[in-house]
C-alpha cells in the first residue's frame, strides 16, 4: 500500500541557506493494509520528517513514496491533493493545538463535512459522525456541542482520530499521538489503533518509547540519524537486536522490577554474534543494510 524507497531529505541551513542538513538518509519501509510499522528513535532520528513526507506536508528530496502505485511527489493539483488526503490522514502530538479554542470542538468534523460531501443531507451525515465518534469510543452527547477546554486530550485525540475515519482512509500516520496523555489514556488510544488495525488500516506510528512500539506494531524501523539502524518484525528486534545502537536504546528503558546492574549483567551475558556492519562511504548517500534474519535487518554504523 505505502512505499519508501531511497527516501533522502536535506533541508538547507544557515545564512542564505548555504549549509545543509541531512533530515532522512536513504530509508526504504513499506506499509501494507493492516499493518502497523513503528518507526522510533530519538528526537531529531527523522521519524517526523518521513511522518510528513508521507503526508505529502514536504517533498523528499530524493527517492520515491507511492501510495497504491501513485508517486504523490506527483501529486499537483488542489483536486488530485484533496482526494489524496481523503485516503490518508495524520493525527499529531498536540491535539489542543489542532482546535480553535473560540469554536466548539465538532467544527472539525463541519469542516470534513463542508470540503468534502457538502451534498450529504443532514439526518446522513448526523449518522456518519455518530458512527464515527463510536468506532472511537465516544459518547457524542458528551462531545459534541463542547469547547476544546471542556474535553481532555484524550478525548480530544480519539476526536481528530474520528475526523479522519469521517473519510475513506487507509493509511493513518500517528505521530507522537500519545506522548502527552497520561497512562490511564495512554493504553485507550493504543487499543483504538489496534481496532483500527483489524478494520484493514495501514498505520505509521511515530514514537520515541520503545515499550509503547512494542506493544502496538506489527514491524519496528529503528532510526539514528536520519538512516535505518535495524528494522524487522517487532519480536525479532526486541528479542534480538543486533546493532549497537539498538541495544543501547533497550538498555536505557528502565524497569522497575531489576537494578541496572542487573540489566548490564544480563545483556553482557546475552551477547549477540557480532555482525559485520556495512560501512560507510564517504560521499556515497547511501545507506546499505546486512539482513542477519527473515525480513530482519542491520544497517551501518552511523558513529
Amino acid at each position: 500500500m505505502l512505499e519508501l524507497s531511497h527516501v533522502h531529505k536535506v533541508y538547507r541551513v544557515g545564512a542564505f541557506g548555504g549549509g545543509r542538513k541531512r533530515a532522512v538518509r536513504d530509508v526504504d519501509l513499506t506499509v501494507r493494509p493492516g499493518e502497523v510499522v513503528s518507526l522510533i528513535g530519538e528526537s531529531g532520528s527523522g521519524k517526523s520528517t518521513l511522518g510528513k513526507m508521507v503526508l505529502g506536508l514536504t517533498r523528499p528530496t530524493s527517492g520515491r513514496i507511492t501510495f497504491e502505485g501513485t508517486d504523490i511527489s506527483t501529486i499537483k493539483s488542489f483536486r488530485a491533493k484533496k482526494e489524496y488526503h481523503r485516503r490518508v490522514q495524520g493525527v499529531f502530538q498536540d491535539p489542543f493545538s489542532c482546535f480553535n479554542p473560540i469554536f466548539k470542538a465538532d467544527r472539525v468534523l463541519t469542516m470534513i463535512r463542508s470540503s468534502y460531501f457538502p451534498d450529504v443531507s443532514d439526518a446522513d451525515w448526523r449518522d456518519r459522525v455518530v458512527s464515527s465518534l463510536r468506532t472511537v469510543r465516544l459518547d457524542p452527547d458528551n462531545v459534541l456541542g463542547k469547547y476544546p477546554h471542556q474535553l481532555s486530550g484524550g478525548q480530544l485525540q480519539r476526536l481528530l482520530i474520528a475526523r479522519a475515519l469521517l473519510l475513506d482512509i487507509r493509511m493513518l500516520v500517528a505521530d507522537e499521538v500519545i506522548s502527552m496523555l497520561d497512562a490511564s489514556t495512554r493504553i485507550d488510544v493504543l487499543n483504538l489503533l489496534a481496532d483500527l488495525k483489524e478494520r484493514g488500516l495501514g498505520i505509521l506510528f511515530v514514537t520515541h518509547d520503545l515499550s509503547l512500539g512494542t506493544y502496538v506494531s506489527d514491524t519496528t524501523v529503528i532510526l539514528r540519524k536520519g538512516a535505518v539502524a535495524e528494522m524487522g518484525p517487532t519480536r525479532e528486534v526486541f528479542d534480538d537486536p543486533r546493532h549497537p545502537y539498538s541495544r543501547h536504546l533497550l538498555s536505557c528503558v528502565p524497569q522497575l522490577h531489576r537494578s541496572w546492574a542487573e540489566v548490564d549483567a544480563q545483556l553482557a551475558a546475552e551477547e549477540p554474534e557480532p555482525v559485520r556492519l556495512p560501512t560507510l562511504v564517504e560521499g556515497d548517500d547511501s545507506a546499505p543494510m546486512v539482513e542477519v534474519g527473515e525480513g530482519h535487518f542491520v544497517g551501518a554504523d552511523q558513529g
